[in-house]
C-alpha cells in the first residue's frame, strides 16, 4: 500500500476502484484488447492493468489518456464544473459587501 493509499479516504478509494472497473467494462464493450488500449493510450501494459484495477497511485494523466483512448475524454472537463460549484458560489455570496457606497469626490477631482 502506497503512502497516498494509506491516507486516502475510503470513499475516494472506492470511487477510483469503480472507475477502473468501468474502464474495464467500457474496453470490453468496445471489443478492444488490452494491447490495443496500451497502444492507443501510449502506456505500458502493467500500467494499464493497474488502471483497470483502480490503482490510486497511477497518474491522473494516465487515466485521462485511457479515457481519451475510449473516446470519453470530454467527460474530464466536467469533473469540476464551476457553474455548479455550490460551495464556491456560497463562499462568493458570503464575501459580497453588505452595502455599496459611492465614492466621495474631492473638490480637486471636479
Amino acid at each position: 500500500m502506497s503512502k497516498l493509499e494509506a491516507i486516502m479516504p475510503l470513499s475516494l478509494k472506492r470511487a477510483i476502484k469503480k472507475l477502473g472497473r468501468d474502464i474495464n467494462t467500457a474496453r470490453r464493450r468496445r471489443q478492444l484488447t488490452v494491447e490495443m488500449m496500451t497502444q492507443r493510450a501510449s502506456i505500458s501494459k502493467p500500467t494499464y492493468l493497474r488502471v483497470e484495477k483502480g490503482d490510486p497511485s497511477v497518474a491522473f494523466g494516465t487515466y485521462c489518456m485511457v479515457l481519451f483512448a475510449l473516446g470519453e475524454a470530454d467527460r474530464i472537463q466536467d469533473l469540476l464544473d464551476i457553474s455548479r460549484d455550490e460551495t464556491g458560489l456560497l463562499l462568493d455570496e458570503a464575501r459580497l459587501p453588505k452595502r455599496v457606497r459611492s465614492k466621495s469626490t474631492s473638490p480637486e477631482a471636479l
